[in-house]
C-alpha cells in the first residue's frame, strides 16, 4: 500500500491522529477525487480509463492514474473490465448526499 494514500489510523495532512474522518477529508479533498467518484457513480456501467478521462474533462492522464490508484487502495474504486465504485464507494456517495443538499441550500441563501 502506498504511504501517501490516506487511510484511517495513519497520520494525514492536517492531523497526526489518523482519525477516520480526517483520512476521508484528506482523500476526497484531493484535486479531482470527487469528480472521479461522481462520474463513476453516474456511469451506466464500468468505464475504461479513456472514457473516465473524457467524462472528467480537463484531467491529465497522470493525475487520473494517481487518483485511481489512491481510490483503489482506499477500496472506493475497483478495476476489472473497467473502473467502477465498490460497495464502499457507493456507500460513500449515499452518505455524501446530505452534504449535496446542504450545498444546494447554501447556494440559495
Amino acid at each position: 500500500m502506498n504511504a501517501s494514500t490516506p487511510r484511517p489510523g495513519r497520520p494525514v495532512r492536517g492531523s497526526t491522529t489518523g482519525r477516520p474522518i480526517m483520512a476521508l477529508f484528506d482523500l476526497i479533498g484531493r484535486r479531482w477525487v470527487l469528480r472521479v467518484i461522481w462520474e463513476l457513480e453516474r456511469a451506466p456501467g464500468p468505464l475504461t480509463f479513456r472514457e473516465l478521462r473524457t467524462a472528467c474533462g480537463d484531467i491529465s492522464s497522470s493525475v487520473l492514474t494517481r487518483r485511481l490508484h489512491e481510490l483503489t487502495e482506499a477500496r472506493i474504486v475497483e478495476h476489472a473490465t473497467g473502473y467502477t465504485l465498490t460497495a464502499t464507494g457507493r456507500s460513500l456517495v449515499r452518505r455524501l448526499e446530505p452534504l449535496t443538499e446542504w450545498a444546494a441550500d447554501w447556494e440559495r441563501n
